[in-house]
């Protein structure tokens, strides 16, 4: 399996609830470097796994609706705890979409999997890996 891997980063403010999360029921931050690796079988025609400009551009476009909000007050998530693990999800879920609507190149069709990780700090971090 090749893959390539990029990476961005995104600061978000949100709570969570439920008694497993301790002092993280209160408003909080967390500043995520998020990496999004992009796998398939083989090659494409120019053999590349996806043009890694439009890889990150779109990477870029997807924390962008993330960046510098209090999730709490987003209505998509109303009611959801946004654990790292539920973010990694999140992100995975709008690249394939840009996959599928064509905007990482008409390449990017032969991709297998996108797996998204999101590193909390350089000991923690959560990752989803889904198929294409």
């Amino acid at each position: 399996m090749f893959s390539i891997t990029v990476r961005d980063h995104v600061m978000v403010a949100h709570s969570f609830r439920g008694e497993v999360f301790g002092p993280a029921q209160r408003l909080h931050g967390a500043t995520f470097v998020v990496d999004a690796r992009f796998k398939r079988t083989d090659l494409d025609e120019d053999n590349i796994v996806v043009d890694i400009g439009l890889a990150t551009e779109e990477l870029k476009t997807v924390l962008a609706e993330l960046n510098y909000r209090n999730l709490d007050e987003v209505p998509a998530f109303a009611g959801v705890n946004t654990s790292t693990e539920f973010l990694a999800k999140h992100v995975a879920d709008q690249l394939a979409d840009r996959v599928h609507a064509g905007a990482l190149g008409e390449g990017a069709r032969g991709l297998a999997a996108i797996e998204v990780s999101l590193h909390e700090s350089h000991v923690a971090w959560a990752s989803y890996e889904r198929a294409l």
